[in-house]
């Protein structure tokens, strides 16, 4: 079914739905955060830690970019809360990677965290999940930025994987290194992450995206309201 034959009754349903998988997310990350970097610390894993600082950026970057629709202008804002993003992800990478490194320099060995493994695996079961109901809500709506945030929720996941490999080698088999590689992969993808928000392409464009259908939907619903009046 192409976007153009859907009915309004469908079209209101996605939207919804939409607005509820991106407001999960939010909510998921902020407890995400909290539970790894305070886990992470308990540990001395700077895998867990980098893990819990990723997903504390994709918060502020939510936030950024809906505080960017809030403003009267919202292009004005777009390039600045972009490189905003763009920096916050580089710092984390340098920090996470300079963590990393001199964990495996000084043989520095992380604890086992029980709470790390379970917060991760949970990660890795719930977040492919999300991602395929808003990839498959974005499809039917023809939404190319909902697509793009299911995406990015999937490669968070492959983020999940090699933290609990990582956790899990260290825990297991007593590889101590396991965990400082584990932080190496979270610097890449920061990197990554960090030069996609530079060239324009946040992370939580899809909360802008809802934030302004809202807003269009009500100057359509303030449009339709005049109309009578006009024709009187």
């Amino acid at each position: 079914m192409s976007p153009t034959a859907l009915a309004p009754e469908r079209r209101a349903t996605l939207h919804r739905r939409i607005r509820l998988i991106v407001a999960f997310t939010i909510v998921y990350n902020v407890i995400e955060a909290v539970v790894a970097i305070t886990a992470g610390s308990a540990a001395s894993s700077a895998a867990l830690i980098g893990f819990g600082l990723d997903s504390s950026i994709e918060v502020l970057s939510a936030a950024a970019v809906a505080w960017q629709f809030t403003r009267r202008d919202p292009e004005r804002w777009e390039k600045p809360t972009l490189r905003v993003i763009a920096v916050a992800f580089f710092a984390l990478a340098v920090y996470v990677a300079a963590s990393s490194a001199m964990s495996l320099l000084g043989g520095d060995r992380p604890q086992h965290s029980t709470v790390g493994l379970v917060l991760t695996a949970l990660s890795v079961i719930i977040m492919p999940l999300v991602s395929l109901a808003e990839r498959r809500a974005g499809f039917e709506i023809g939404s190319a930025t909902a697509i793009a945030d299911s995406k990015q929720t999937l490669i968070c996941t492959y983020l999940s994987a090699a933290v609990l490999i990582g956790l899990a080698l260290n825990s297991l088999l007593g590889w101590w290194w396991a965990d400082a590689v584990a932080g190496l992969v979270i610097a890449v993808f920061a990197v990554r992450e960090g030069l996609e928000a530079w060239k324009g392409d946040a992370c939580a464009t899809s909360v802008g995206m809802i934030l302004e259908d809202e807003h269009d939907h009500a100057h359509d619903d303030h449009t339709h309201d005049d109309a009578p009046r006009r024709e009187q």
